[in-house]
């Protein structure tokens, strides 16, 4: 396996040791061999581990060095993970504004590049940004498309991200049972694949079992999320796509 394939299963799988060290070997490689292309994925690999731990401008910085790093070498193509990088610590950060803007960026980028997994997964990460900002109607839009395109394409290890942004829908719409069990079944789901969320996703996540936990408690929480973990995620996925529902309902 490449640099990048090992590091990036290792970090969906949680191993954020394995990761760095990694990670710190192909950059100092990387920078003695002035192989720009591997800088830029090491760079990337180090970005996001920052962000796991929870240092956004650590991760920030970082990424830029991979965009600048990545435009000094004139293949577009590597431009694609720093700028979703600086996006998603964008919107960490709170600055919804800004990040809507670097999102839609991302997209174009990948569309141009013919990048289709990326695009749906860029219109996840805008959906969230509209709906933090109060843009209920253009965030409901997005995820369905998203959860479409995940579908239609057979993008299963994007299915758990299509739950979390459900039961986030869900808690918006004050349905806080619909959003336990979604939560069920996007746990469920990662489980499956045997990974865990990405940091933006892993935050939005928590929020969302706070806000159904005050509200129901916690056991009403732990039944209706079994309720949920019991149910297959790509055939209820699929069969909400079919019916053009939102999952759960």
């Amino acid at each position: 396996m490449t640099f990048s394939e090992t590091a990036r299963a290792a970090f969906r799988r949680g191993d954020d040791d394995a990761v760095a060290r990694l990670a710190h070997d192909e950059t100092e490689r990387a920078r003695a061999a002035d192989d720009l292309p591997a800088l830029v994925e090491a760079l990337y690999m180090l970005s996001r581990l920052a962000i796991r731990g929870g240092d956004l401008t650590e991760a920030a910085r970082i990424a830029s060095e991979a965009l600048d790093v990545a435009v000094r070498t004139g293949d577009r193509r590597l431009e694609e993970r720093p700028r979703h990088v600086l996006a998603g610590v964008t919107r960490m950060a709170g600055d919804l504004t800004r990040a809507r803007v670097l999102y839609q960026e991302s997209i174009d980028l990948n569309d141009a590049l013919g990048n289709h997994d990326t695009v749906t997964s860029e219109l996840h990460n805008l959906a969230f940004t509209e709906l933090r900002l109060g843009e209920t109607a253009a965030a409901r839009e997005r995820f369905a498309t998203s959860r479409a395109r995940i579908v239609g394409a057979g993008y299963r290890d994007f299915v758990p991200y299509a739950y979390v942004g459900a039961a986030a829908v869900a808690v918006a719409d004050d349905d806080l049972v619909r959003a336990a069990r979604l939560l069920g079944l996007a746990r469920r789901a990662f489980a499956d694949l045997g990974q865990v969320p990405d940091p933006d996703d892993a935050e939005e996540l928590a929020a969302i079992e706070t806000a159904v936990r005050d509200v129901l408690g916690d056991q009403r929480l732990a039944d209706e999320r079994a309720t949920g973990a019991a149910l297959d995620p790509w055939a209820t996925l699929a069969l909400a796509v079919e019916h053009g529902t939102e999952p759960g309902a």
